[in-house]
């Protein structure tokens, strides 16, 4: 599981549903949850938050991935890797923590990766989770 450490730095609520963009420092992170301020104590803008994604829902592409509809996103390199016969797991260093992500390995020999390959991860908004 990845954990980051960040900040709510905006909250927009409409019904039960709450869309929170997260400040981690070098990016911002957005999620969507089933919360709102009312039902919810720590949704306040300024208080610390962890930020939570499984490995598996962290997509891998290399280059700047500017033509999609993922928000999250930041850039890192690759500095650890461990290749299976179905999966492969990478560990990426970027400016706000360590990232893992477990990938087919089909999918990281089709795009080279290895230690040191600059790559960028990939979240969905729905795929991540907010913790106190």
């Amino acid at each position: 599981m990845n954990n980051l450490r960040g900040k709510i730095k905006t909250i927009k609520t409409h019904g039960n549903i709450s869309q929170v963009k997260v400040d981690l420092g070098e990016v911002c992170f957005c999620t969507v949850i089933i919360e709102t301020p009312k039902t919810a104590s720590y949704l306040k803008i300024g208080n610390p938050i962890q930020v939570v994604f499984k490995e598996t829902e962290v997509i891998i592409g290399k280059g700047k991935q500017e033509d999609n509809s993922i928000q999250n996103k930041v850039e890192g390199k690759i500095i650890e890797m461990e290749k299976g016969k179905i999966l492969s797991k990478v560990i990426i260093k970027t400016g706000i923590g360590k990232i893992s992500s477990f990938l087919t390995t089909d999918s990281a020999e089709i795009l080279e990766l290895e230690i040191g390959t600059q790559v960028c991860a990939m979240i969905q908004t729905t795929e991540i989770m907010l913790s106190e």
